[in-house]
């Protein structure tokens, strides 16, 4: 029987295409951007917080005007609201007592429409 390797070889030869790899590395964002950008996708991997932006592609809207229309209690809407507002996806102001939420900036619209669009394919 033949014994199996556990490493994946990607060349015929053993050694590195070492301007590549260096080219490569030095386009690469450090660690801490890495991890910034996980936790933004992480951010959008919750389909309540996708409805929510997507509510908000269009109009600006309180926490109860969301929660009637994706039939979720206010609390909910609340909570998820912080975590959009904490990467910020999403902007609030104030009206008197009301607060009303709206998208942070053109990037968020662009990222959820790039996401629809690969779904879509």
């Amino acid at each position: 029987m033949a014994e199996q390797r556990n490493d994946v070889e990607c060349c015929d030869f053993m050694h590195a295409h070492e301007d590549v790899v260096a080219k490569v590395q030095k386009g690469m964002p450090d660690e801490d951007v890495l991890y910034d950008l996980t936790e933004l996708f992480r951010i959008f991997g919750d389909s309540t917080r996708i409805r929510i932006l997507y509510v908000l592609f269009a109009s600006e809207m309180c926490v109860c005007d969301i929660a009637q229309l994706l039939g979720m209690t206010q609390s909910a809407i609340s909570h998820q609201l912080r975590a959009l507002k904490a990467a910020k996806l999403v902007k609030a102001r104030r009206d008197g007592k009301t607060v009303f939420y709206s998208l942070a900036d053109g990037h968020v619209r662009t990222i959820i429409n790039q996401g629809l669009e690969h779904v879509l394919e």
